[in-house]
């Protein structure tokens, strides 16, 4: 009963720690893994001692590795690693073999043991898959070239972790034991290896679709962990990392029919299961070795960071990536990550390092992952700028000649260009601004004359030809941008009819009430497209669809005019669009049921209806 208590206890601390650190870390802007370690920091030995047992602390930490490795394996799919082979074996191996080699070289010079020197190396180079993916997806930086090469290098070291956690313990053994390295031990482990390999993916499909059968979700999920528990003691058995047994259980259950089954069970406790093992690391800081040696491993912080970010700039010239992309590029895999307190822990475990060693490595890869976040401010406040002033270079010339164009376009990116087409193949003449000048050198490579500069600026709109044009298209992306040029056309230039684009009804509403009446929301158009494709797959006759579609606009537009004058009343609006959907259901509801009426009255059968005539029972 007393054991129960306490199991409970230390859940209840664990849980607690994590529900109030997180939210207050993702507050200050610090991440979810800061949090994190916050906590374990917190209530460890060294915080408010609520939890004290050490053997405790080691033993869940394990299990939060095992199960984090497994999910790392679940997500790792094969096409997904065969699309991005080059990145991940080339530059990705790149990174964790020159940081390792210049991080141990630096070690062994400075009096380091040899073999310290080669884990310190390896862990050290190791960085944060959790926090670079994760500012990655905050950032919405995952689909640019450096996010493609941040994700490159993580994959790179997730797959890389496995043999360093199978070589770490075969360094236990020194130059003086007689013995030497253990073959027999070696081959059964390879020889595991293999066996899991090929058996499971002989034998693992038929046994999940037995499993499957059962049509019990809970046994389905048991029979998942069972696989990552069975293996992991397997790999233990000959002397490898359970770590490594539930990667391999992970790659497995990726290349099986039922892997969305599985994310979507685990999905949920995906963030939870890392999160806590980053509070178990957390707790197992020895603080009394920081203390003790402050400056020192200030040192090795600042050392390995600065040596891994010199690869890492070698690497973002060589690959080549953008100069805006190379800060977050180089600080998201500068800092040590995850896989190096795994590799710590195992060394010390393998007795190869010492466990003040271990501390002390571990104590610095934390305090990496906690300046993360804060080189991240310091980069978008005075770095970012001053590279995005330097990649603009010479911008090209403006206008220096006055155009007679009867039409100007002011934007000329995938909207504009639509526009300008159109009114080109017609045999119309425009005049195209656009303030972009990336954009510009590329538009003008398809053979558009494209003028640079900011339409926002009178002297240029004057020179433009406003003054004589007829039609102002405003196709410009940015709202603020697109309202300030609105004004100052309706103000100078009262004689142009505007067309302009507006990204939403917010936008639309400020146009309208500088006087702009031409306005065409960008998606309202291609979304009754879509939505005339769906009526069409249900049996809807293309001019019925179309018609409904043509109809459903005008609708749209005309409740859209009716909420502008009350713009500041936020429940008039909500109530005039409740109102003008529902009266819009069930005018057309009734239009249904005359034409079921009659269809009824002309003998009509849904079998034999005439064509023009929509399905009687297409669910509208």
């Amino acid at each position: 009963m007393e054991h129960a208590n306490s199991w409970l206890s230390t859940s209840l601390v664990y849980l607690a720690a994590a529900v109030l650190a997180v939210p207050l870390a993702r507050l200050l802007g610090l991440g979810s893994i800061i949090g994190y370690l916050g906590a374990g920091i917190v209530i460890g030995p060294w915080g408010l001692k609520l939890v004290t047992d050490a053997q405790a602390m080691l033993h869940f930490a394990e299990f939060g590795v095992v199960l984090m490795l497994f999910l790392v394996g679940l997500e790792l799919e094969p096409r997904r690693l065969w699309a991005l082979r080059r990145p991940i074996f080339g530059w990705g191996s790149a990174q964790l073999l020159g940081s390792a080699a210049l991080i141990g070289l630096i070690g062994w010079a400075f009096g380091a043991d040899g073999r310290l020197a080669i884990v310190a190396g390896l862990g050290l180079a190791m960085s944060s898959t959790a926090i670079g993916l994760g500012v990655l997806a905050e950032r919405n930086l995952m689909a640019t070239a450096g996010g493609q090469g941040v994700l490159s290098t993580a994959l790179l070291q997730d797959i890389a972790a496995i043999p360093i956690l199978a070589i770490v313990p075969l360094l236990a053994v020194g130059p003086g034991d007689g013995d030497g390295i253990d073959w027999r031990g070696l081959g059964k482990a390879f020889g595991v290896i293999a066996l899991i390999i090929l058996g499971g993916r002989l034998a693992l499909r038929p046994a999940l679709r037995w499993i499957a059968r059962s049509r019990t979700p809970e046994i389905f999920t048991a029979a998942s962990l069972l696989l990552v528990v069975a293996t992991a003691t397997l790999m233990q058995s000959v002397g490898l990392s359970m770590a490594l047994g539930a990667f391999l259980a992970g790659v497995l259950l990726a290349e099986s029919e039922y892997r969305r089954e599985l994310e979507t069970d685990l999905e949920p406790f995906k963030g939870l299961l890392l999160g806590l093992f980053f509070i178990a690391v957390g707790m197992s800081i020895d603080f009394a070795v920081v203390l003790r040696q402050p400056l020192l491993i200030a040192a090795v912080v600042l050392g390995f960071l600065a040596v891994k970010a010199v690869v890492l700039a070698l690497i973002a010239r060589a690959m080549p990536l953008p100069l805006g992309e190379r800060p977050v590029f180089g600080i998201l895999l500068a800092q040590g990550g995850e896989f190096g307190f795994v590799v710590f822990q195992t060394a010390q475990q393998s007795k190869v390092i010492g466990a003040e060693a271990s501390s002390f490595l571990v104590a610095a890869v934390a305090l990496s992952m906690l300046l993360t976040p804060l080189l991240l401010v310091a980069t978008d406040r005075w770095i970012a700028p001053r590279l995005a002033a330097r990649r603009e270079g010479p911008k090209p010339a403006e206008i220096d000649e006055p155009q007679h164009a009867p039409v100007i376009i002011a934007g000329f990116g995938r909207y504009g260009q639509t526009v300008g087409r159109l009114l080109n193949a017609a045999g119309l003449q425009a005049t195209v601004l656009e303030h972009d000048a990336d954009q510009v050198e590329a538009v003008r490579r398809f053979g558009w004359r494209v003028f640079y500069g900011d339409a926002a600026r009178l002297d240029l709109l004057r020179v433009a030809g406003a003054a004589q044009a007829r039609v102002f298209v405003l196709a410009i992306d940015d709202v603020e941008q697109s309202v300030a040029v609105a004004k100052l056309v309706r103000t100078q230039f009262p004689q142009l009819t505007i067309v302009a684009r507006a990204r939403n009804v917010t936008h639309f509403y400020r146009l309208r009430q500088l006087g702009v009446t031409l306005i065409e929301r960008e998606t309202l158009d291609s979304a009754l497209m879509s939505g005339r494709s769906v009526l069409e797959s249900l049996g809807w006759q293309p001019h019925t669809a179309r018609t409904q579609a043509m109809r459903f606009r005008q609708h749209n537009v005309e409740l859209v005019e009716q909420m502008a004058p009350h713009l500041g009343d936020q429940q008039k609006l909500i109530a005039l669009a409740k109102a003008g959907r529902q009266q819009l259901e069930q005018l057309w509801a009734q239009e249904r049921a005359d034409a079921a009426a009659q269809r009824n009255r002309h003998g009509w059968h849904d079998g034999s209806a005439p064509k023009d005539a929509a399905p009687a029972n297409d669910g509208r």
